[in-house]
């Protein structure tokens, strides 16, 4: 299951960044009280027609070995869960588990 959530978060991630520039243009002319009203809502429902999945809120940072969303290293992209498993093991670099 996890496999299949980082899949649909690649895609929204692939997503969000081919529209990013088109999506601040009409957000930045929408905002624009310079303009005149109609070409203001005419760039508001340009913004509306963008697929949904492209906007970066709906992105979810997510552990890339078991998909979990929450408490996520984002240096590393694993959860904490994980990255405390690797740190005493070993296997990531310059990290060690500290004791005292």
């Amino acid at each position: 299951m996890s496999e299949k959530r980082n899949i649909l978060d690649h895609k929204r991630r692939l997503l969000a960044n081919k529209y990013e520039l088109r999506r601040k243009l009409y957000k930045a002319f929408s905002k624009d009280s310079d303009l005149p009203y109609e070409m203001r809502d005419k760039h508001r429902y340009k913004l509306s027609m963008l697929p949904r999945n492209s906007a970066f809120s709906r992105v979810r940072n997510r552990c890339i070995s078991t998909g979990r969303p929450r408490s996520v290293v984002q240096l590393f992209r694993i959860s904490r869960i994980v990255f405390r498993g690797l740190a005493s093991r070993g296997p990531l670099m310059g990290i060690k588990k500290s004791s005292w």
